[in-house]
């Protein structure tokens, strides 16, 4: 079969699969994303297997969520936000920080990592959340206005923040450990200096 055409085919099987999965949802009073994410994952190389070209449907995909952020974004109001900024900041920050705390300790004590730094690492990652997926499914139910629905938003925007962070010292783990603090100071430091640079060339 040409590439041109498996791709065509391609397309018509996740579309119809998104259709029938947000469908269902629908129906059983779910998020729609979540009928999205069951329909992909049946016909996704892990399910059924019916699509072929990954690579392609993958890049589309890629768009696909991009523009669903900046639709989202459109809808953002940051002037709401800051109403609830004292609770998100606090409670956005001792939710990643007890997150990857706990995480860290039960995985080293059961085995399922063999050092302290794999486990901080595995808490860094169940700590954030889809701001995408978390966002639509507020816009769908009406809540983005309500108070829990902006105090949602301004944990997942301190999540989003803390990714920036947490992708400058998680590789500063993997050092001897006579070096970490180190490195760790090291890493903060070039984020703070990134994040000054930014904001000054914004205000200016």
């Amino acid at each position: 079969m040409q590439e041109d055409f498996r791709l065509i085919v391609d397309l018509v099987i996740v579309l119809a699969a998104a259709a029938s999965g947000g469908l269902v949802a629908a129906l059983l009073r779910q998020p729609v994303l979540l009928g999205y994410l069951v329909g992909g994952a049946i016909v996704g190389p892990k399910g059924l297997a019916l699509v072929k070209e990954l690579v392609q449907v993958e890049t589309l995909a890629q768009f696909g969520a991009a523009f669903l952020l900046f639709a989202l974004g459109v809808e953002f109001s940051f002037a709401e936000l800051r109403k609830v900024r004292g609770i998100s900041l606090g409670g956005g920050t001792l939710q990643i920080l007890s997150t990857i705390g706990v995480t860290a300790l039960i995985s080293v004590a059961i085995g399922w990592v063999t050092s302290p730094t794999q486990g901080i690492f595995l808490g860094a990652v169940l700590s954030l959340s889809s701001t995408a997926v978390v966002l639509k499914c507020l816009m769908e139910r009406n809540e983005t206005e309500t108070a829990h629905g902006r105090v949602m938003l301004g944990i997942l925007v301190v999540q989003d923040l803390a990714l920036g962070v947490m992708l400058a010292v998680l590789p500063a783990l993997n050092q001897p450990s006579e070096e970490i603090g180190l490195a760790i100071g090291w890493a903060l430091l070039k984020t703070a200096l990134l994040a000054l640079g930014r904001s000054e060339r914004a205000s200016g």
